[in-house]
């Protein structure tokens, strides 16, 4: 008799890459569009997981339609040229035993990889290919087609693409939005610590880990 089906979503900007660096400069670049002083680096980090226009919004509440509508593209524009000129690898790179934590939970057979993202559909295939990951997961949600965080609707598309239900479906991410996002789903959550959202933040988890080699065997423990 062959194993229940498992659904293990993971956020990607905090969790399984370091792209903090490409963020900040994004986010100041986009600013300086408007003539507008960029935020802090630890408020820029504190809404990371949000979908951009969210992002920028609650950033700087108040202005105009049209400066936030250049505010993105000027964000969106950098973010290319950063990778462009840095290559993915050094500008948005893979935690430290990442890779191999994917193979390792890729490798059983009723474990389904997906992501839920706020990275657009082109940022998402362009870290993706940049990283060798083109085939890892198999279901992929980005903000070009949902509601931003903390918004279930990524979650539930998901799973319904997988066939497989709550009970079966765990969220892996660094935010608060992860974790808040996973509850509307009526999905487990399991909240990593090397991110941009301190532990404090990440209450809804149902579990926390702290090292990149100890998530496989939290993922398989949510399970029994």
């Amino acid at each position: 008799m062959s194993a229940p089906l498992r659904l293990i979503i993971f956020d990607v900007d905090g969790t399984l890459v370091d792209s903090q660096a490409d963020i900040v400069a994004s986010m100041g670049a986009a600013f300086a569009m408007v003539d507008q002083e960029p935020p802090a680096r630890a408020d820029i980090l504190a809404i990371v997981g949000l979908s951009l226009d969210v992002a920028i919004a609650q950033l700087r509440p108040g202005l105009s339609q049209a400066s936030y509508d250049a505010m993105v593209q000027g964000y969106k524009e950098t973010y290319h040229q950063r990778r462009t000129a840095l290559g993915t690898k050094q500008s948005s790179p893979l935690y430290p035993g990442i890779a191999q934590m994917l193979a390792q939970v890729g490798a059983v057979p009723e474990f389904l990889l997906g992501v839920a993202t706020g990275k657009s559909r082109r940022g998402l295939d362009a870290l993706l290919a940049g990283h060798g990951l083109e085939q890892t997961f198999l279901t992929q949600q980005v903000a070009d087609h949902h509601p931003s965080k903390p918004h279930p609707a990524m979650l539930l598309a998901a799973m319904e693409e997988m066939g497989v239900g709550p009970d079966s479906t765990v969220m892996i991410g660094d935010t608060e939005f992860d974790m808040t996002m996973a509850r509307a789903a009526g999905v487990r959550a399991i909240g990593v610590s090397w991110g941009y959202h301190a532990p404090d933040r990440l209450d809804g988890a149902d579990r926390l880990v702290h090292e990149v080699p100890d998530l496989a065997k939290a993922i398989t423990e949510l399970w029994g």
